[in-house]
């Protein structure tokens, strides 16, 4: 649809032009700083950054109503930089031309309910939101969207050139900062850090096939993080962990699709998503205090915030009643299925305080919860999930876990309904659920399979056949016959099928 058939109160937003005062801001020391460079940490007291728009009021003198029909008109454009994150252009990278924006197909993201079989195991209505179906398979995609349209605007007005962009991942970041950096070669080279065997094969090979630089090292995540924010503050790289806080801005947006989907209501919700980098919880959080503050919702929904036991610093911050008692304390991390979340030291932990603060006293009351699984949770009701219909990865896993155990703490009410965050393709871990089929977890794991959830396939293959099919040996006639009647017969009596042909009747 063209924007000039769209009603003209509306066409003068549908189009959004260069806009705002895009800053970096410190949460340490509260000083400003210009984002025409690049920055991670504050230069004068090394804290992280989030980026605010100093003119934000502008955006509150158009009604929440109007807000509403400029994004849902914006669903109807087939102009390509507005078709995913920047929807929201405003309240995204408001400061950048469309002609800046990269997409890959990332964003909007369907919200597919539970079948009644899976709420009711859970004890409650939900939904799963499935970031796997982002083009590199996760929600970094969002991230990546953002960070890199970004240098890519910086290309274009000639304040930047040659660009190596580096990251630091447990599979997921590696593989949407290399895909998204490939976009913009030669202006634009990706290097990857990987903890050595602590990434799928899946996982590895998406950097790999995208040209990446790809370099393992010993130890976990934390240990890749400390040598790229060693690289980003010695050498001319460009960051593209969540300490940037470009990637922070451009996921916001998953908040900004859930508030569009429910209509703009968000009374009764619970958003519940699994806490690695810390950086996704600060995107949604903030996500929603944007729109809150804009007034394009009028209620806060509940944040859920999972962690495994194995790697939960914190909800280990969180479980001290008093704030005034709190002390966030790094962690020596465990094996856990929820891979990605396998971190002791989360980058956004000071973005995470604040904000929990700031949505809290806005919503009067305690808006932002956090509670921890055991793996043996996590394993359990992903394969659960996809058992009902999902395509549930192990942190889609976690998020379900999480919900049920902060039901079942009273945490959510009967009466309130949640979105579960499966912030990947189930594909990308399906080594994991290849273990628990096989009871072949290691011990640091603490998982038992339940014989239940447990699937193989089976070789039908009867003995008392003489030929059988092989590539490029087919059979025929009278042999290929007896061959399907065979193969027939034990399927038949293995899904115990009683013989009727089936009529529809």
């Amino acid at each position: 649809m063209k924007p000039k058939d769209f009603p003209k109160d509306i066409q003068p937003y549908i189009i959004p032009q260069p806009s705002g005062e895009l800053i970096y801001r410190c949460l340490g020391c509260g000083n400003d700083f210009d984002i025409q460079s690049l920055l991670y940490t504050c230069p004068d007291c090394r804290q992280v950054l989030l980026i605010y728009d100093r003119s934000f009021s502008r955006l509150q003198k158009i009604p929440g109503k109007i807000w509403h029909r400029i994004f849902d008109y914006r669903k109807m454009l087939s102009l390509s930089a507005l078709k995913g994150i920047y929807r929201y252009h405003e309240f995204v990278g408001s400061v950048m031309p469309l002609a800046s924006i990269i997409y890959l197909g990332e964003a909007h993201t369907p919200m597919i309910e539970a079948n009644s079989r899976l709420q009711e195991a859970a004890g409650i209505r939900f939904f799963f939101k499935n970031e796997g179906q982002n083009p590199s398979a996760s929600f970094k995609d969002r991230g990546m969207a953002s960070a890199l349209s970004y240098i890519n605007f910086l290309v274009q007005q000639g304040l930047v050139t040659e660009v190596l962009a580096v990251c630091a991942s447990t599979g997921d970041t590696s593989a949407a900062a290399a895909l998204y950096a490939a976009y913009l070669n030669p202006h634009v080279k990706s290097a990857v850090l990987l903890p050595h065997k602590k990434v799928t094969p899946q996982q590895l090979s998406q950097p790999l096939g995208n040209g990446a630089a790809v370099f393992e090292i010993p130890g976990v995540f934390d240990d890749c993080m400390k040598v790229v924010e060693h690289l980003s503050e010695h050498y001319n790289v460009a960051l593209l962990n969540s300490k940037n806080a470009w990637r922070i801005l451009g996921q916001e947006s998953y908040s900004y699709e859930i508030s569009q989907d429910f209509e703009f209501d968000l009374s009764d919700k619970v958003v519940v998503v699994p806490i690695g980098n810390a950086g996704n919880i600060t995107a949604i959080m903030n996500g929603f205090l944007k729109f809150y503050d804009a007034g394009i919702i009028n209620n806060l929904p509940k944040i859920l915030g999972v962690q495994s036991r194995h790697a939960n610093p914190v909800y280990r911050y969180y479980s001290e009643p008093n704030a005034a008692q709190r002390k966030f304390v790094p962690m020596t991390v465990k094996p856990s299925v929820a891979q990605a979340a396998m971190i002791g030291n989360p980058v956004s932990m000071p973005r995470v305080i604040h904000l929990v603060d700031l949505y809290n006293r806005l919503a009067g009351i305690q808006k932002v919860f956090f509670c921890e699984v055991s793996e043996q949770e996590i394993m359990d009701w992903e394969l659960l999930a996809n058992r009902n219909g999902h395509i549930a990865c192990t942190h889609g896993g976690e998020s379900l876990a999480g919900l049920v155990a902060a039901k079942k703490q009273g945490l959510i009410a009967d009466h309130e309904s949640a979105v579960v965050d499966s912030t990947a393709h189930a594909l990308k871990f399906s080594g994991f659920q290849q273990m628990y089929f096989d009871r072949q977890f290691p011990a640091d794991y603490r998982i038992r399979p339940d014989p239940s959830l447990i699937n193989a396939p089976v070789l039908v293959r009867p003995g008392d056949l003489e030929k059988i099919p092989a590539p490029g040996k087919p059979l025929v006639g009278g042999e290929l016959k007896q061959f399907v009647e065979r193969v027939s017969a034990e399927i038949a009596q293995i899904l115990e099928l009683n013989g009727s042909k089936y009529t529809g009747r």
